[in-house]
Parts: C-alpha cells; sequence; structure tokens
C-alpha cells in the first residue's frame, strides 16, 4: 500500500468492517459513549483473551462495579469469580483493584488523559494507554495491537518488527485523520479475513493494494 492509496483503503475498510462484528473496547465506546474508566478497565481484561470472552466477562465485572471507587472496594476473590475465564484472570483480579487505588489516589478516581501518565499504571502498555485516549477521550492515538502490526506490515505500508515500533512509524506517515479508525478498522479485518495465517486473500476487498508481505499459504 502506497502513501497515495491510503484514502481509497480506508474508505474501503470503513464500508467492510460494518459487516463484521465490532472489536470489544469499540463495542463498549458505542454502547456506554465516551467512558475512560470503562475504556481502561475492558482493555486490562481483554489482553491476550478472545473479544466474546472479554465481553461478558466485562459485563459481569461492570454489574457489580462501574467506577474506580466501588470497584476498588471489591474483594479480589469477587473479581476473580466475574471475569473467569478470561486470560491470566488472576493476576487481572489484582491488578484492577491496584490501578483503582491509585486513580483514587493521585487522580481523583478520574483515569488520565495524557499517555505518558496513563504508562504509569500497572500493567498499562501502549496498547491500552491509545486506547483509552482514543475511545475513553476521542483524543487522537494510534492502538497497535498483533492485527494493527501484522496488517500494516503486511500491506507493505511500514517496515517494522515490534507492534512499538509500528506505532511510531504509524505516528510519522499516516493522516491524523484516520488515526482513530485505523486500529478499530484492522483489528476487525484481521479478525476475520486477513488472518495471522492463511488469509483470506480471495475476500479481501483491499487486495490490489496488498503487497502481501510474508503470506505464503492462503485462501
Amino acid at each position: 500500500m502506497q502513501q497515495k492509496d491510503v484514502p481509497a483503503v480506508m474508505k474501503i475498510l470503513e464500508t467492510e468492517v460494518k459487516k463484521l462484528p465490532l472489536p470489544i473496547v469499540s463495542e463498549y465506546a458505542i454502547k456506554e459513549g465516551r467512558n475512560p474508566f470503562k475504556a481502561l478497565i475492558s482493555t486490562v481484561l481483554s489482553l491476550r483473551t478472545k473479544d466474546s470472552t472479554t465481553s461478558k466477562a466485562t459485563d459481569r465485572l461492570f454489574a457489580l462495579a462501574d467506577n474506580a471507587k466501588d470497584m476498588q472496594k471489591l474483594p479480589i476473590k469477587k473479581i476473580e469469580e466475574a471475569i473467569y475465564p478470561v486470560g491470566f484472570y488472576i493476576t487481572k483480579a489484582k491488578r484492577i483493584p491496584e490501578i483503582c487505588s491509585i486513580l483514587l489516589e493521585k487522580f481523583n478516581g478520574i483515569v488520565p488523559d495524557e499517555i505518558d501518565v496513563l504508562l504509569t499504571l500497572p500493567g498499562v502498555g501502549r496498547k491500552t494507554a491509545n486506547l483509552v485516549l482514543t475511545q475513553g477521550y476521542g483524543k487522537l492515538g494510534i492502538c497497535v495491537d498483533t492485527h494493527v502490526h501484522r496488517i500494516s506490515n503486511r500491506l507493505g505500508y511500514v517496515k517494522t518488527k515490534m507492534p512499538d515500533e509500528t506505532e511510531f512509524a504509524l505516528r510519522k506517515k499516516l493522516p491524523t485523520e484516520y488515526w482513530i479508525p485505523y486500529n478499530d478498522y484492522l483489528v476487525a479485518w484481521g479478525q476475520n479475513i486477513c488472518k495471522p495465517i492463511s488469509p483470506f486473500c480471495s475476500k479481501c476487498a483491499v487486495f490490489n493494494y496488498c503487497d502481501r508481505v510474508g503470506v505464503g499459504k492462503s485462501r
């Protein structure tokens, strides 16, 4: 994908992903409106977990508490029961009240809206921090997970080895108008069409723009 192709590719994906399930954090942003706390907690739960599992676990947890003050009071065992079987649920059950305690002690229970500050929270990496900014606050950010990293490289738009490198490469060349939707489009596309192994190239609406870097077998 060349720089001049970006508007066309984004337009196609905008249309195509409407036919596909939304990523869980985007789903919550639409359902709840801009809610930084729910964006933060749902993203923490989503790490190493399928969206279908995350969605149910997040609903169960938010039914118990939907703000830092109330969630910090929940017994860890109760959080474990609510979020099971998300990946690393025992670790996450301990981390969530820890995050809530910091939010209450340092930020009056309000989730920070600056990426460098968000990164000081336990268990919060660049992917989570960017999602909080974009989905929770509607601020500019580029969230890069494995799908965004893989597809950006597969398209030939960037040439990077790690997701963090991809984020900084995209910040340099992706027009800012596409920063927020870029994650939604590529995550949905990666989950359903541009699979890690044997992608559905025959079904891909942006096939003609793709360099297919690293693609061997496809369907």
